[in-house]
């Protein structure tokens, strides 16, 4: 299958988005950072009012509140040629369920039910993260 990007990008951006995934969810194995690459590319690429100044991978990331691995140690440690090709991977279109349309996630833990609303509708669960994409309510395209 050749992908093609979904986003505009320059090798600051592979960096940037190989370092919060790893943050998020390095605990969750490669698919697991790969689902959280998809959030954030969802973003970047989602017309709806709340990502409507996130059109980069930079502005996504350092939304106010929206990653907590972004004040995390774990966050400003070099990534490594894995990470960045998994981030890539995000960046040229790989999707994958539950995180395909999901701009949010969630980690309630490992014995806690995913909440079926958090900003919008369950889509599943993937090891601790819960995916939720955008409910018809919040009017996102993808």
């Amino acid at each position: 299958m050749n992908l093609s990007p979904r986003i505009s990008y320059n090798d600051s951006d592979i960096d940037l988005l190989a370092r919060i995934m790893k943050a998020e969810a390095l605990g969750e194995g490669e698919e697991g950072m790969l689902m959280v690459g998809n959030v954030v590319v969802n973003r970047v690429v989602a017309n709806c009012d709340v990502f409507k100044n996130t059109r980069t991978i930079s502005e996504v990331v350092y939304q106010k509140n929206a990653f907590s691995g972004v004040g995390q140690p774990l966050f400003n440690q070099p990534v490594n040629a894995k990470e960045r090709e998994l981030a890539l991977r995000n960046i040229d279109g790989y999707r994958i369920e539950p995180a395909t349309n999901a701009l949010w996630f969630k980690n309630p833990g490992s014995k806690t039910a995913c909440p079926e609303k958090f900003f919008g509708e369950l889509t599943g669960r993937y090891k601790n993260h819960c995916f939720y994409a955008p409910g018809a309510k919040l009017n996102c395209d993808l």
